[in-house]
């Protein structure tokens, strides 16, 4: 017994159609795939670094930041620049070409993410920058003093909210007046 014709042509569409998803979710996936690496690891990657799509990270090195328009070229640094180790660190050129400014937060000794591509030229050609605040998080120095948090302003009672039997308007005194009744005899007796 030979199976249906339309039955057959029902299961080679799906059947492509299967391959087809299968296919573009394999090279979707391959496409976006990113390998994070850090700067000393980029120079030991070899010829794989130029055919990645890769994620760096460093310090943007102090007075490297050159803007235009929403386009910026900086080096990030292995180390923070005040950081015993930074004179040794190794340097990255990147070229941040983005349809985006960089974030606030993008600045001198700023912890910065560039995403991209790493050029045959030596420069990391990055299309996303996300950029962490330099000095807020910086480690204390050794030797300095820990800082001390402010106290919280002194804050007054609330007597607004208060319910009628805990607002001071309302509490009796030791003759059986209440506040605001003693305040009238005060004004009346002074007159």
């Amino acid at each position: 017994m030979k199976p249906p014709y339309n039955s057959l042509r029902i299961g080679i569409a799906v059947a492509v159609i299967l391959g087809t998803i299968g296919w573009l979710a394999y090279t979707g996936y391959s496409s976006n795939k990113s390998y994070y690496v850090t700067i000393a690891e980029l120079g030991g990657m070899g010829d794989k670094a130029y055919h990645s799509n890769l994620r760096v990270e460093g310090f943007v090195e102090p007075g490297s930041i050159v803007t235009k328009g929403t386009d910026v070229d900086f080096v990030l640094n292995e180390y923070e620049s005040h950081s015993p180790k930074a004179p040794n660190g190794r340097l990255l050129t990147v070229t941040y070409k983005g349809t985006e400014p960089p974030p606030d937060t993008f600045k001198d000794d700023a912890q910065a993410l560039a995403i991209g591509t790493y050029g045959r030229d030596g420069v990391f050609h990055a299309n996303v920058l996300q950029a962490k605040c330099a000095s807020k998080y910086a480690p204390q120095q050794p030797g300095a003093t820990p800082a001390t948090p402010a106290a919280p302003p002194a804050s007054k009672p609330n007597t607004a909210s208060a319910p009628p039997s805990e607002s001071p308007a309302y509490t009796p005194s030791a003759s059986g007046q209440t506040a605001s009744s003693q305040t009238a005899a005060t004004k009346t007796a002074a007159y």
